[in-house]
């Protein structure tokens, strides 16, 4: 279909068209940045120790029928166990105080009568309404996991659908699908169908995030693209990710803060009158005259002259015929684009694990849940302007493996730092979370510049999809945490490392033409196989 960078160069790189198209994108990512963490405050779990349902225990007894134990060194009331309530009855109605009974002697039970938990941090949770502690803690990271599945369902799913029925249609009916999920889960009543919903708010996300990634990927202009996948849309993203501990902080019932995001989610959908289709897409299906129109009336607000024939309908039906035979198999058919993929999908789940494991230990850290929260996502401000500024002037290759290697040696440090260093310990936790979040705006591009226009939204969700064994296995490598709070770190960080080694087997994109068709991909990697490591 000839080179629609060199056939749309008329238009300019920053006229109005390209530079409202590039705000409007950007906003929406606000709402993927509200939407990617909630579970942080959501799904957190108050202090809480077995509930003592007896009201003639006087108040020591009640203190004392809770035995201390040691947990990450320190001593701390047991949040599982406590002493015998029919023993602790006995030994009170004989009139012994707690000090005069040797309390270890007694023998433990079970929280049976249900748990009790601190409301000083979290009015309601999911934790403490429906007791998902000791036992039942498993539950937690499952819920957590329950959305990247919907990551994984989303992303085969979106790109399909995108490359078929449009960029435009899809982004929208995932933005209004996710508000209205986000609303119908405030209202589960178990467990079990917030984690069902969960999965489906997972879906939508993804959708939303990918075909508005491709979307600005393939309208914007040439220097506004870098911009946009760089620094527009994460910072948007990153904006509303510190955003969220602000509100959790305000709305401290889980149900009441769901639904105060899903209100904000439906201020975008009006967008729709506003945002274009792809011309890009609209050419590799062959309609010409609809790309035409929205290229023209780009010129028009852009205030240059178009010529009489922008596209030629031959070159256009041509591709269209090709492109009617590509599928998901293709990103795997020949041994050089196999290559590619394989080696993106290593880098996509390695990542991943590292970004959204540090992303989901906030709660975990030492100090105020809300602010430690905030500060991980402040970490990520500096890391996109840094992406924005090597993008524009680095070679992908070099930079994503730099930063993986630092990422991955942070984090790797952390298991040498004393106990008492908790400040320190913070500092190389957010260091670790930087280079990550480097690595992660990075290959969002590199692979996007990868892949042909052809097969772009394809790669990218098969990419994604694959990642999200990375982000569901997340959950539970913090979760280890509870057996040895390093053991996490130690994962994260070597498998960050090793991941940086298989990057150097990629092809370099930098300053090259995006590719258009499958053919041009193939060349693209057999031009450079003299260079490769």
């Amino acid at each position: 279909m000839g080179n629609y960078d060199e056939d749309t160069a008329f238009l300019g790189q920053k006229g109005p068209f390209f530079i409202i198209l590039f705000f409007l994108l950007n906003g929406v990512y606000i709402s993927t940045g509200l939407h990617s963490f909630y579970i942080v405050f959501v799904g957190a779990s108050p202090s809480h120790h077995c509930r003592i349902a007896d009201g003639n225990l006087s108040e020591e007894w009640m203190k004392a029928s809770i035995p201390n134990e040691i947990v990450n060194g320190k001593l701390q009331p047991s949040q599982c166990w406590r002493y015998s309530l029919e023993t602790v009855r006995k030994l009170s109605a004989q009139g012994y105080s707690p000090l005069e009974v040797n309390l270890t002697d007694i023998t433990l039970e079970t929280c049976v009568d249900g748990w009790s938990y601190s409301t000083e941090i979290y009015h309601s949770t999911i934790v403490s309404e429906w007791d998902l502690v000791c036992d039942s803690e498993w539950r937690v990271p499952f819920a957590s996991s329950t959305l990247y599945m919907g990551y994984l369902l989303g992303s085969l799913v979106s790109g399909q659908l995108s490359d078929r029925f449009g960029r435009r249609k899809v982004f929208f009916m995932s933005l209004a699908a996710e508000a209205l999920v986000i609303l119908a889960q405030s209202f589960s009543n178990s467990w079990l169908l917030f984690c069902v919903l969960y999965f489906f708010v997972g879906t939508f996300q993804i959708s939303v995030y990918i075909t508005a990634f491709v979307l600005g990927n393939e309208v914007l202009s040439e220097s506004l693209r870098v911009s946009f996948t760089s620094l527009g849309a994460s910072l948007h993203y990153c904006f509303g990710y510190m955003l969220l501990p602000w509100m959790a902080f305000a709305v401290r019932d889980w149900r009441s803060l769901l639904r105060v995001l899903s209100g904000l989610t439906v201020v975008f959908i009006p967008l729709w009158w506003l945002i274009p289709e792809s011309p890009r897409w609209l050419l590799s299906q062959g309609r010409v005259l609809e790309s035409e129109a929205i290229v023209r009336e780009a010129a028009k607000k852009n205030k240059v002259s178009a010529p009489e024939v922008i596209f030629i309908q031959s070159e256009v039906q041509q591709a269209a015929s090709q492109n009617s035979k590509y599928s998901l198999l293709d990103v795997l058919w020949t041994r050089d684009i196999r290559k590619t993929t394989f080696l993106c999908l290593l880098l996509w789940i390695a990542i991943n694990i590292g970004y959204f494991g540090l992303s989901l230990n906030t709660t975990n850290l030492s100090g105020d849940p809300f602010l430690n929260c905030f500060l991980s996502a402040v970490t990520e401000m500096p890391a996109y302007i840094v992406s924005l500024l090597l993008l524009k002037s680095c070679p992908r290759r070099p930079v994503l493996s730099a930063f993986l290697i630092i990422g991955g040696g942070f984090l790797l440090l952390l298991q040498l730092i004393p106990e008492s260093q908790h400040t320190l310990a913070l500092v190389l936790e957010m260091a670790g979370k930087f280079g990550l979040t480097i690595s992660f705006t990075v290959v969002y591009i590199y692979t996007a510049e990868l892949y042909p226009t052809v097969l772009r939204n394809l790669g990218m969700g098969l990419c994604s999809s694959a990642a999200r064994i990375g982000s569901i296995t997340a959950p539970y490598i913090i979760f280890l945490g509870t057996f040895n709070k390093y053991l996490p770190y130690i994962l994260m960080g070597s498998l960050t490392i090793a991941s940086s080694i298989a990057n150097m087997f990629l092809p370099e994109t930098f300053r090259k033409v995006l590719p258009e068709t499958l053919e041009q991909m193939q060349k693209y990697d057999l031009s450079q196989k003299g260079i490769i490591l």
